[in-house]
């Protein structure tokens, strides 16, 4: 049994923290959505981060219409020639897909030193809790850690 199998939690963390390959031109995510239709009955997890968990695929027609909705949210909300913000981790057979919230960007590639996670997730394995297992920077914590009984 491998460890995937014996452990979701950790597949879902290790292809989180893999390389993904940015969608910069919109050209380039209509590719995407198109594949991702193509394969609506895969069995999609789809996390919106900061609500629940979900524990069971969506039914494809739900799929179908999340990567409507959401193309029409991101062409709307980020008024950009450009895309940039939706990763995935492989654009001809994407498994796993983290969108960012284009009102909640911050610096989504980390330049900033502060990690912004993702608005949503689409993954053929089942998600966890972001917010709980990705823990703040260090630069974050140095932060909390001087405010609230840390170095003084």
């Amino acid at each position: 049994m491998s460890t995937a199998q014996q452990c979701p939690e950790l597949d879902f963390l290790q292809r989180f923290e893999a390389g993904s390959t940015g969608i910069l031109y919109w050209e380039q995510l209509d590719q995407l959505w198109e594949r991702l239709r193509e394969r609506a009955d895969a069995g999609w997890y789809v996390y919106a981060v900061g609500d629940d968990v979900p524990d069971q695929p969506v039914p494809e027609e739900t799929f179908r219409r999340f990567v409507d909705e959401i193309d029409a949210l991101l062409r709307r909300d980020h008024d950009e020639d450009y895309c940039g913000i939706v990763y995935v981790d492989d654009r001809e057979h994407p498994e796993f897909v983290k969108i960012f919230d284009p009102n909640n960007l911050g610096s989504s590639c980390g330049s900033s030193g502060l990690r912004v996670l993702p608005g949503w997730v689409v993954s053929r394995v089942p998600p966890v809790d972001l917010e709980v297992a990705v823990p703040p920077t260090g630069s974050r914590r140095r932060w909390w850690q001087r405010l609230f009984g840390g170095a003084q």
